[in-house]
């Protein structure tokens, strides 16, 4: 997520396509699951102490749209788990990892001082039989802080069918079919009935950004994009800091934890309301603003302003956290606690305490590597403005050189980031670093895979 606030609360790191439960054949989609999907709306509450999850309700939507291979597999074990088992035996069917605003707000001083409630939801393919949903989310630590299991019955009366709202939704590009492809959907937010052109057009610019950039620009055949337009009463996100609350179809608004430039939206029920029975992996909330704001949260939401002249390079950052699961590579001064305790490697897998460097990107560093490496003495400069008259070999030297460079994850000790400079690091750096592109790549052929 695009930091200008303390970070998300994280765990263990999981190896890219590591069994939940090592003990069961993996299972086969059509024997399980039917070609529909199941919602499940949840309620995340707590404070910075206690939380707990509960069950709001379900929902069964349109054709599955997910993987169909590699269900009891995790690409990476993100801040909370959701897991669907067989009941008699035990056997992992599905697992599917996340990460939330929720567990990022635990990390606030607010959340030592009052309770709050976000809104969860999640989607998993329609079971044919009885199944049971586990939910668990984790500290920075990897401990478990709270879990809800209950029972699933396909039959359960109180499953609501999902309707057609007749939102307009286009395919901007589609390259195979929904069990074959990584699917995508933007939605307008803030966008009235008036300015629907320009959402088509804006909507556009974003596939262009996304599908402009490595490993994405190579892969474009993984990829489906589709774009769903519902108005919103009201021009533009709330500003609360302004007092200037809209009318939105999501509920977007600036000041998420009274950080101004913070752009979000926790409405999660709205927005897949809105999307009603579009098939989707990933979200893109598109918000009709040109003021600088966004954030991606692994396997949960992008949500990006559209109008800033930075817009194209934040949301390929953006994605990067959504999509891939990527940490933030900056770092300050001023944390007021680690985030990245010592002794707990980060599950992202551009970051590394070096507690388990093994299961990083060690197979990457140039014989002779130092570790930690030194820095290039641009370092001590305010490197993003310069950036852009730096030489090409130069730029190059501080993207593509891997090593292990201290500072990263919001601190300036204890975490380690894989090379100098990286999209994942400035907006101003044009590129992915190796260590990333190779994460992307791997999350790529893991919904991919055959």
């Amino acid at each position: 997520m695009k930091k200008y606030i303390l970070p998300l609360i994280l765990s263990l790191a999981c190896a890219c396509g590591q069994k939940a439960v090592e003990s069961f054949p993996e299972p086969v989609f059509e024997e399980h699951f039917q070609d529909s999907t199941l919602r499940l709306d949840y309620v995340f509450c707590g404070d910075a102490r206690h939380q707990a999850i509960y069950l709001q309700g379900m929902c069964k939507t349109g054709p599955w749209a997910g993987r169909q291979k590699n269900l009891d597999r995790l690409p990476l074990k993100g801040n909370g788990q959701l897991v669907v088992k067989d009941p008699a035996t035990g056997a992992t069917l599905y697992a599917h990892s996340f990460s939330t605003l929720f567990q990022e707000w635990v990390g606030y001083p607010e959340a030592r001082q009052v309770q709050k409630a976000f809104e969860n939801c999640f989607q998993v393919p329609f079971p044919k039989d009885s199944v049971r949903i586990e939910v668990t989310l984790t500290d920075n630590r990897g401990r478990e802080s709270a879990r809800l299991s209950h029972i699933v019955d396909p039959a359960d009366i109180l499953i609501r069918q999902a309707r057609d709202n007749e939102a307009r939704c286009e395919i901007l590009s589609q390259e195979g079919s929904l069990p074959e492809s990584i699917d995508i959907v933007l939605l307008s937010e803030g966008y009235t009935s008036d300015q629907e052109d320009k959402f088509w057009a804006d909507a556009r610019r974003a596939q262009a950004a996304l599908t402009a950039h490595e490993p994405f620009a190579g892969r474009s055949d993984a990829f489906t994009f589709r774009a769903v337009f519902l108005p919103s009463k009201d021009s533009g996100p709330s500003i609360p800091h302004s007092g200037d609350w809209h009318r939105t179809l999501a509920d977007s608004h600036f000041d998420t934890f009274y950080s101004e430039r913070y752009l979000t939206s926790s409405a999660q029920q709205k927005i897949f309301d809105a999307l009603g029975i579009v098939p989707f992996e990933h979200i893109i909330v598109l918000v009709n603003t040109p003021v600088y704001g966004g954030g991606g949260i692994y396997n949960s939401l992008t949500i990006m302003g559209s109008d800033h002249p930075t817009f194209p390079q934040v949301l390929v950052h953006e994605f990067g956290h959504a999509f891939g699961g990527l940490g933030d590579e900056y770092f300050y001064d001023d944390m007021d606690q680690p985030v990245y305790p010592a002794g707990v490697e980060p599950w992202e897998p551009n970051l590394t305490t070096l507690t388990d460097f093994a299961s990083k990107w060690q197979d990457m560093l140039p014989e002779g590597t130092s570790i930690p490496t030194p820095v290039d003495s641009l370092e001590q400069r305010d490197v993003r403005k310069i950036w852009n008259t730096l030489a090409p070999e130069k730029k190059a030297l501080l993207n593509l050189t891997v090593g292990v460079f201290e500072g990263g994850g919001y601190q300036s000790k204890g975490v380690y980031r894989p090379v100098q400079e990286c999209r994942m690091k400035i907006n101003e750096c044009e590129d992915f670093c190796p260590v990333c592109t190779r994460a992307l790549e791997r999350m790529i052929d893991f919904y991919t895979s055959k």
